[in-house]
């Protein structure tokens, strides 16, 4: 597993607003979806690109395109949701998928609640968005279910880690086929489950408690 926490003053900077229980949802919201894109930059660094040729008003020169097949997001459902607009904004042309996770509170447990994947991503790139990586269990899940249906390359773009997650994932995948991106690794988990100091919980920040 590759690991790149982004280390920059304006991903710290929302990642502090974000953390503040006094920021109400809709500057949540608008916060997650402003660090999202930041986080993105840095995630589709190595995204598959080929030349084309091109003619300016001046000259023909070589420039790159975005290669086929073109980038598949997934967003966990449903904090993941409020991931998708800051990700799309920098990838318009990238596929979307989608893809309902639900974690046992006590087992801590994650398995799939609801799929809208292709059932063959062969050679994809995907990129997973998910605010919390916590136990791990989540994206652990998902990434196996990705690779199973062929997927070539795996990024993860999460808010917050904490170092138990990170170790969980590391274990599961050791071989450098999955690269996690986050705006921090926080200190450890809860006896819940829950990433502290965090930014409590991100569905709930992001859309209210239903």
């Amino acid at each position: 597993m590759r690991t790149l926490v982004v280390d920059h003053p304006l991903v710290a900077h929302k990642l502090t607003a974000l953390r503040d229980e006094r920021t109400a949802s809709p500057t949540f919201r608008r916060l997650a979806d402003e660090l999202v894109t930041l986080l993105a930059y840095e995630a589709t660094r190595e995204v598959r690109v080929v030349p084309v040729e091109v003619t300016t008003p001046v000259a023909t020169t070589t420039g790159r395109h975005l290669g086929t097949p073109l980038p598949l997001v997934v967003p966990i459902l449903r904090a993941g949701l409020g991931m998708l607009d800051g990700m799309t904004r920098l990838l318009p042309t990238a596929e979307v998928g989608f893809l309902g996770m639900v974690r046992d509170e006590t087992s801590l447990v994650a398995t799939a609640y609801a799929s809208r994947l292709p059932e063959d991503l062969t050679g994809r790139e995907v990129f997973v968005l998910d605010p919390m990586l916590a136990t791990g269990g989540t994206l652990i899940t998902t990434v196996q279910l990705l690779r199973d249906r062929g997927a070539e390359r795996i990024t993860a773009i999460c808010l917050l880690a904490a170092p138990e997650g990170m170790a969980a994932l590391e274990a599961a995948f050791p071989d450098g086929e999955l690269t996690v991106v986050c705006a921090a690794v926080d200190e450890r988990l809860t006896e819940r489950g829950y990433i502290t100091p965090g930014l409590g919980d991100a569905g709930d920040r992001l859309y209210g408690v239903v």
